[in-house]
């Protein structure tokens, strides 16, 4: 079966950023007078803001905060991200040279990101915004962000392609939920969080030595 498009997560799967957000997660939860547990952390790989923004008011016992509260909070974290990700974007082992193998492939690449559309363009300045067909955002779908399917059916809807034939590049459960809810086929490369088996996923230890020769059979398995 041909690939006609691969689908990359951004966050932890090409870029080494999940390590980045410990900054100003963890420091938000400090001025909400708490410790960001490991547990804690790892439940936020991949989630949504308005998923994360609960989880972080929860772990400091506030269940119910005002709106206000969380927009603010919301607000904060991203201003203290971007200051994070300007500083330096770190790539995950074989991430770079992986892009570039599939882009001079002549395949359709999309970016499927939880992370909102400002920082993402921050990162795609790290990234290059030339070797993205489309770039979809976690504020792009409606609120129906990972695990949901929608991320990866807008982008291959964007693409004109069937999510059937696409391979999606992941590295968390929720994206991986989300990727395989969406019908695709998923490499996975766990980052922070292991990833369980399951349906229409294949597991590697790192991204050096992808190229399409290494996607393509994957649609088969």
């Amino acid at each position: 079966m041909t690939v006609e498009a691969v689908l990359w997560d951004m966050d932890g799967t090409l870029l080494d950023s999940e390590k980045l957000w410990d900054v100003p997660l963890s420091e938000f939860v400090g001025k909400l007078g708490g410790t960001l547990s490991l547990e804690t952390r790892q439940l936020l790989v991949g989630t949504s803001v308005p998923r994360t923004m609960a989880i972080l008011f929860a772990e400091v016992g506030i269940d119910d905060p005002a709106e206000d509260e969380v927009q603010d909070g919301a607000a904060w974290i991203v201003r203290r991200t971007e200051e994070v990700f300007r500083a330096g974007l770190p790539w995950r082992p074989g991430a770079r040279e992986a892009l570039r193998a599939v882009r001079d492939s002549g395949v359709p690449m999309a970016l499927v990101t939880s992370t909102e559309r400002g920082l993402t363009e921050i990162a795609l300045d790290t990234l290059g915004r030339d070797l993205f067909d489309v770039t979809v955002c976690g504020d792009e779908v409606d609120g129906l962000n990972k695990p949901l399917p929608e991320p990866y059916l807008k982008a291959a809807r964007l693409l004109g392609v069937d999510p059937a034939r696409c391979v999606a590049v992941e590295d968390s459960p929720t994206g991986v939920a989300s990727a395989v809810a969406a019908g695709c086929t998923v490499l996975v490369v766990p980052c922070d969080v292991p990833v369980p088996g399951g349906e229409r996923r294949v597991f590697r230890d790192s991204l050096v030595g992808v190229d399409l020769t290494t996607l393509a059979p994957l649609l088969g398995s």
